[in-house]
């Protein structure tokens, strides 16, 4: 198969396979609205980064373990197998950290993330059930990356789209039909990744399987190198969760919660945005690590210009859709028809979005340095986009143009990061 067909099936695959993921928490807040209104929204949107916090470590350990292990086993180390079951084991280690938080302390956790009383007594529940499950969130993200990389997109895609279609099902029995309200909810997004790893671990079972569940004492030295080359798919994730706590902040000084509702609204979609430019990003990686692993240049050299093209222009699809539908889209999720809320979300979806031109060749461009083994300069340029230029430019515009300098700073923040991104991607072209 060429590399083109190649990167055309990984990367569609992946993309689906990534919507999937999103969906359920697009799922949620569909259903939350209906049942809870503006402030099952606001619950929401404040558990949101502990959301983007839980699936940032393990896309991390899972992509940058897979991605080593597709190096190394293009270059005949046998070693390459000890990344799946060290990923393994630490994903379970850490996710248990977060399952003890959610025993103990999950009204304080919504409080830390700036919930008053009513929202605390509210969304307590939901915190509680979704953080026990997030062993299960961790290792989903593992399973994943390794059966891609193992020559398997479409498994890994069928087993994300079954565990996102069973939570937007489960979603509708527990919180209609049986009234459990929020805590029904994070039931079903709790099921989304058992049944995807139930699914994808087929795959180890199958003839077409080369990877192998070593049993060895977890390796510190492991997983830091693995994640090295993770930072990228971390980022990826974990914008989204400091841009919405950075968000939040703001917004409830200068508007209170009719705006952070609006910003849930804005997030859930930003979010979807995020995941087909992750999906890029990720399809991509398992073609160019081996590419690279057997020192195939002109290959690699065409796929980061695949991605890159193909990032851009999806963005430039997004930003049409929403410039065109934005009325309709705030108006799936503001059940209670607040003019306020559309009015804000409005302008919001309208500013927010501008920054996906930007942010789609960032997150390619950061994918395809991590690919490459540039940790580096992967990890600067994800940084920059993912915390330093939007945590200064969200402080910057919302203090000089209140509620539109919000949505305008993600935007100004992408396009630094692109300047940034461009100089170094041309010089890594010298390299290569």
């Amino acid at each position: 198969m060429s590399v083109t067909k190649q990167f055309a099936r990984y990367v569609t695959q992946n993309i689906f396979g990534m919507l999937g993921i999103s969906c359920y928490i697009i799922a949620d807040t569909f259903f939350i609205a209906k049942a809870a209104g503006t402030d099952g929204i606001t619950v929401l949107n404040l558990v949101l980064p502990i959301y983007n916090l839980i699936f940032a470590i393990g896309s991390m350990i899972g992509v940058g373990s897979a991605t080593r292990f597709t190096i190394l086993r293009a270059q005949g180390e046998e070693r390459a197998h000890d990344y799946f079951s060290n990923a393994i084991c630490f994903v379970w280690i850490i996710g248990i950290l977060f399952t003890l938080a959610g025993i103990f302390i999950p009204d304080k956790i919504i409080a830390l993330m700036g919930g008053d009383p009513g929202i605390v007594a509210l969304g307590t529940g939901y915190t509680r059930i979704f953080l026990l499950f997030t062993p299960f969130f961790m290792m989903n993200y593992v399973i994943m990356a390794f059966v891609r990389n193992d020559n398997q997109p479409s498994l890994a895609m069928a087993g994300t789209l079954a565990g996102s279609f069973s939570n937007i099902l489960f979603d509708y029995i527990f919180m209609f039909p049986l009234g459990m309200g929020l805590e029904g909810a994070a039931l079903a997004t709790a099921a989304s990744p058992i049944i995807s790893i139930l699914i994808c671990s087929a795959h180890f079972l199958g003839k077409k399987n080369t990877v192998r569940f070593r049993l060895h004492a977890p390796s510190i030295a492991q997983l830091f190198g693995a994640c090295q080359l993770g930072v990228p798919a971390f980022v990826g994730e974990i914008s989204s969760g400091v841009i919405t706590t950075v968000f939040n902040f703001l917004i409830l000084g200068l508007v209170g919660n009719i705006g952070v509702a609006a910003y849930g609204v804005i997030a859930n979609f930003a979010l979807v945005a995020m995941a087909i430019f992750n999906g890029v990003s990720q399809g991509a990686q398992p073609i160019v690590s081996d590419c690279y692993g057997r020192g195939d240049v002109k290959s690699v050299r065409k796929i980061r210009n695949l991605g890159l093209a193909t990032a851009f222009g999806i963005a430039v699809v997004l930003i049409g859709a929403v410039y065109g539908f934005t009325d309709s889209l705030v108006g799936l999720f503001n059940s209670e028809y607040s003019a306020e809320l559309a009015a804000y979300a409005h302008t919001g979806m309208r500013l927010y979005f501008i920054g996906f031109l930007f942010a789609g060749i960032n997150i390619v461009g950061a994918g395809f340095l991590s690919a490459t083994e540039r940790a580096r300069e992967s990890f600067v340029t994800s940084i920059m986009r993912g915390f330093v230029c939007i945590i200064g430019c969200s402080m910057l515009f919302a203090a000089a143009f209140g509620i539109n300098g919000v949505w305008l700073s993600f935007p100004a923040s992408e396009l630094l990061t692109a300047i940034v991104m461009a100089v170094v991607l041309v010089r890594d072209n010298r390299r290569l």
